[in-house]
């Protein structure tokens, strides 16, 4: 079974604080935080936990209306697009600071929707601030909640009330979720992605267009290939973080990460020309850290002169650069001639199917003693370190839990000598492996 979280926004005028809150929220220190208004201009996408419960967050950037400046307009559209995938909207604003038009302009446009709205009276750091804080209830909503999101005072009723108001998570049954294999093909803008798609699908369901970024929203259709039915999702491009200055380009990121995160198979396609970018290695890891099956397809290859070897060299040079990826498959295509365009299917389906392996304990185990008798494993404090035994506890994708005396002690190197050997020894190609190691 998979669940789909519900989502919050967090909107506000600029430098109240809205990326500390996520911060703190997330538990990460993945938004950039400054006292230059504005900073954060593109929508940032994490995961909360509380008491519990999870739940997606978004970070918008700062909302100010009616401003001519172009990346302050975007700012702003991009609130609306943010509003319209939350379930519940974080309105923050500064008790340093006070009621302002910006905030009531922006009150105005969250009372003509229906979701609900909670007021978060940031930087409430004493109580002399937290006694600020009621002038917001003059916003005219219900909730109000007086916070420091940086040193976290009260935020635990704050997110009491938030996951009370949370819809429930929708729940994906494993047979509706496994019923077709999910491809969802991602990359930057210009690399050919629709023309892919309409190839395979023979028809012109894609707009394709020269002037990048034309795609955008995901657009889902379903393919037959040698008797097997596959979901594929034609995602808008990626673009790097500082060309994202449009509205409609933030809600097509969001939409290519919720793509990478629901898909099966991520299918990531390069220029031959331009080649591997440093997107596009953030977008691999990305795929991997979710756990996705992981397909790398050298688009447009029709352009590229050939010499003898070329494409062996050529896929050498990439793995240069993903040295630790150096286990997805890469394939060679043109998507405006159609030359191995099936081959990428055929490399997707193969990608599918490691997912789904499973290996045997004994066979686990024989594999343990097999390793161990190579390269023994180093002393901790003149003890040896010891691997007991192991079993694959999951697939698709495939987890495997390994028992020794002090996992602590574990050095990252031997761990990444236990992944090598073991693809080695059972392949899992295009699929990442988790190891978990526990004490016995």
């Amino acid at each position: 079974m998979k669940r789909k979280l519900p989502t919050v926004a967090i909107v506000g005028r600029p430098n109240v604080g809205k990326s500390t809150l996520f911060n703190r929220l997330t538990g990460e220190r993945k938004a950039i935080v400054d006292n230059q208004s504005g900073v954060t201009r593109d929508r940032h996408y994490g995961e909360s936990n509380w008491n519990g419960r999870e739940f997606v967050i978004i970070d918008t950037g700062g909302y100010v209306p009616e401003d001519p400046d172009s990346i302050i307009t975007g700012i702003r559209d991009q609130v609306h697009l943010a509003l319209n995938e939350a379930d519940v909207i974080l309105l923050v604003v500064d008790v340093e600071i006070g009621i302002t038009d910006l905030d009531r302009n922006i009150s105005l446009i969250l009372k003509n929707q229906t979701k609900p709205v909670i007021v978060v009276s940031n930087k409430a750091d004493n109580d002399h601030k937290t006694w600020q804080a009621a002038e917001f209830y003059g916003l005219g909503f219900e909730k109000n909640y007086a916070v420091s999101a940086i040193s976290g005072m009260g935020t635990g009723d704050f997110l009491d009330d938030l996951i009370s108001q949370l819809p429930d998570d929708i729940i994906i049954s494993d047979e509706e979720e496994s019923k077709y294999p999910r491809l969802a093909v991602i990359g930057r803008p210009n690399v050919g992605k629709s023309s892919f798609v309409n190839s395979l699908l023979k028809l012109e369901r894609s707009i394709v267009s020269e002037i990048a970024g034309t795609t955008r929203d995901s657009i889902n259709s379903f393919f037959e290939y040698e008797g097997q039915i596959y979901e594929l999702v034609d995602t808008a491009g990626l673009r790097k973080r500082t060309k994202v200055n449009e509205s409609i380009e933030f809600y097509s990121t969001l939409r290519t990460q919720k793509a990478i995160r629901e898909c099966d198979i991520a299918i990531l396609m390069i220029d031959a020309v331009q080649g591997l970018e440093a997107q596009d290695i953030r977008v691999l890891r990305e795929a991997e850290k979710f756990n996705k099956g992981i397909v790398l397809v050298v688009n447009k290859w029709d352009l590229v002169e050939k010499e003898t070897n070329t494409l062996k060299n050529y896929i050498d040079e990439i793995y240069k650069k993903i040295a630790t990826l150096n286990y997805i498959p890469i394939v060679s295509a043109s998507a405006l001639t159609g030359q191995r365009v099936l081959k990428v299917i055929e490399a997707a389906q193969e990608v599918v199917e490691e997912r789904k392996k499973v290996i045997s304990t004994s066979k686990v185990n024989k594999f343990i003693e097999k390793i161990l008798r190579e390269r023994p494993l180093p002393l901790h404090n003149r003890y040896p370190l010891t691997i007991k035994y192991g079993t694959q506890v999951k697939a698709n994708p495939p987890v495997f839990s390994f028992f020794m005396n002090k996992p602590k002690e574990l050095p990252p190197n031997y761990r990444r000598y236990m992944e090598s050997k073991l693809r080695e020894e059972f392949g899992f190609r295009g699929v990442p492996i988790t190891m978990v190691f526990k004490e016995k």
